[in-house]
């Protein structure tokens, strides 16, 4: 590699350096959750993009209480509403019981867990994302926001730091 071409990539390398920095992640939660508001039917408001849910239309959680923690089965219709679902199932439990906002979340029968974070909670929806930032939905107990709601949740989005620009909304789910 030549001198100039070495300058020409430092340029470049410090040019990507000094543009702005990547999402690190939210800050943990501090606001304390009532568990019993987690319980029922979320629909899937918006989500960041990942390849699980790619194409995902419909997209639901249901939590119900179980033991010292919740069953949950998440459920979306890939392509279209009109196809059939596939569906999630995993076991979740609180982990920082000061707040309740902290959830560790295990699928496939133990094999596979994740850490997820109620970032914030309002009476009509709920933002949950993972601590490194990579995930995050919107989610609310009806299949549909408000515009007003919606706005205000997708602020609150731009708030913790996530680039709304990346959300995708899927089509919501039919009650």
């Amino acid at each position: 590699m030549t001198m100039r071409s070495l300058a020409t990539l430092f340029v470049a390398t410090v040019a990507l350096l000094g543009a702005a920095p990547a999402f690190a992640g939210p800050s943990p939660p501090d606001n304390r959750i009532e568990l019993t508001k987690m319980t029922g039917r979320w629909y899937e408001v918006a989500r960041l993009p990942n390849k699980t849910q790619k194409d995902c239309q419909g997209g639901t959680s249901d939590w119900v209480r179980a033991g010292d923690g919740y069953s949950v089965v998440q459920a979306c219709h890939k392509g279209a509403l009109s196809n059939p679902a596939t569906e999630w199932k995993a076991k979740a439990k609180v982990i920082d019981p000061k707040t309740n906002a902290r959830i560790k979340m295990s699928f496939f029968g133990g094999m596979l867990s994740q850490e997820y974070w109620v970032l914030d909670h309002k009476s009509d929806w709920l933002i949950l994302g993972t601590p490194n930032g990579n995930y995050m939905w919107l989610m609310s107990q009806r299949p549909v926001l408000s515009a007003q709601a919606k706005a205000q949740a997708v602020a609150r989005v731009r708030q913790l730091g996530y680039d709304v620009s990346r959300l995708e909304f899927p089509q919501p789910a039919r009650n």
